[in-house]
């Protein structure tokens, strides 16, 4: 054996042979920092369940923005509002016979709004809530309000401008 040998500890017992070295500090930082990556941006991919609380993907391009009716003016309830999933959108009905729009991601982290009720478009992720008549944020921790979306309502046919 040579003087370096005999200064290394014993290892734990394994087969006969050269041992490998460690990994250095750098190279494990660098494979914990892109699994985290890759991790993060798993969870923010799009998903094809509709109405769960997973985050959404680009939902301001989903829907596009044509002349394809999405409702009828009698499927938005007064006061209360409709989610449509597949166009991206919430139409709310804030007072009789207005019509408003506004995009189904919440300005929180994302995630798509699943409810309206009691005046408000509720995000089950973390609880935020807007207004069904500005989209503005009524309680964070979101604060930012949802976008508005252009309508067109022509007779009891609703869609986006």
């Amino acid at each position: 054996m040579t003087a370096s040998q005999e200064s290394l500890p014993p290892g734990p017992p394994g087969p006969p042979g050269p041992r490998r070295p460690a990994p250095a500090r750098r190279t494990v930082v660098a494979a914990v920092g892109v699994a985290g990556i890759a991790a993060a941006l798993a969870a923010c991919g799009d998903s094809s369940d509709s109405g769960g609380s997973e985050p959404a993907g680009n939902a301001a391009s989903a829907g596009g923005g044509g002349s394809e009716e999405i409702a009828k003016t009698s499927d938005i309830p007064e006061g209360g509002g409709k989610i449509f999933a597949d166009a991206g959108v919430v139409v709310t009905q804030p007072k009789k016979g207005e019509f408003k729009a506004f995009t189904s991601t919440c300005t929180h982290q994302g995630c798509k709004v699943t409810k309206v009720d009691a005046g408000t478009i509720d995000c089950p992720c973390h609880g935020s809530k807007f207004s069904i008549e500005d989209g503005s944020v009524k309680h964070p921790p979101a604060t930012q309000p949802l976008p508005e979306k252009k309508l067109k309502v022509s007779g009891d046919s609703i869609s986006l401008a």
